[in-house]
This record gives structure tokens, sequence and C-alpha cells, in this order.
């Protein structure tokens, strides 16, 4: 397995709620502009704008901004270096996270939206109950009888 798939599967998706993987899920599909690669936040995440508001993010981000309810830039980046971080935790490696960052900030967007977007719905889909046949139920008195 790919580096970057390692860490996206083992190190941010477990930290990734399920309504900002959805969020993702949308953005990647769509080809949504807000969703922006070679950058964590647009503004930058610098502390003179810490307060503005947000308006794109990278894959991580944009998971705690749209799929989180955050809405400012110096949101955002926390909620970055918190994933980062947790990740790399996760994963017994310090700075593993870079593998999945700089997979998706150099990757061609046409090819990592269609490559994440496959992790994303992956993820997705494991999350998510499938519904099971249970079997009928037995009459009263055929339990009675089996008991005793």
């Amino acid at each position: 397995m790919e580096s970057w798939r390692n860490v996206w599967r083992n190190g941010f998706v477990p930290t990734l709620s399920e309504p900002g993987l959805a969020a993702l899920r949308d953005a990647l599909r769509g080809d949504d502009a807000r969703l922006t690669q070679g950058s964590t936040t647009t503004p930058p995440p610098l502390l003179c704008v810490q307060d503005w508001p947000c308006e794109g993010a990278c894959a991580l981000g944009f998971c705690g901004w749209q799929g989180e309810g955050l809405t400012t830039v110096g949101e955002v980046e926390e909620y970055f270096a918190k994933s980062c971080y947790e990740a790399d935790h996760r994963l017994g490696e310090p700075a593993a996270c870079r593998h999945f960052l700089n997979w998706f900030d150099d990757t061609p967007r046409g090819a990592m939206r269609r490559e994440l977007l496959a992790e994303v719905e992956l993820a997705l889909a494991t999350r998510v109950p499938v519904e099971r046949k249970t079997p009928k139920a037995k009459p009263a008195a055929a339990v009675k009888t089996a008991a005793a």
C-alpha cells in the first residue's frame, strides 16, 4: 500500500467524523474550488488573519471547516494541527502525516480527486451499518418448549 494511503486510512480516518468525511466526499465529487491544494487554509494561517473567515482549505481542513462547523482560519488551522499530531501519534512516526499531505498537494487535481474520493467513500462505507436480515422470532410456545 502506498504511504499516503496508509497515513490516510490508519492515521487520519479514525479521527475524522462522518460529517467531515461526507463534506470532503461532496467537495471531491463536485470539484469544489474551496478544496485547495498547496495550502492549509485560504487565507493562509498567519497570526494576523486568525480571526478571519475561512474561504478554502486542504482535505483535512475541509473536514473541520465544512464538516465540523469551524469558521475562522485559526479554528481550521488548529483542527489541522491536531489531526496531524494525532495521525503521527497513531502511526508511531514523527511527521508521518507528511506522506499524505505531500501526496495531496503534489498530485494533479484530477488524479487526487479520483483516488481520494475512493478512499473517502471506503471510509464512509465502513461506518454505515449494513441492514441485515434478522431471523424471524419464534412463537412463544416454541420458545417455552425449547427452554424446557
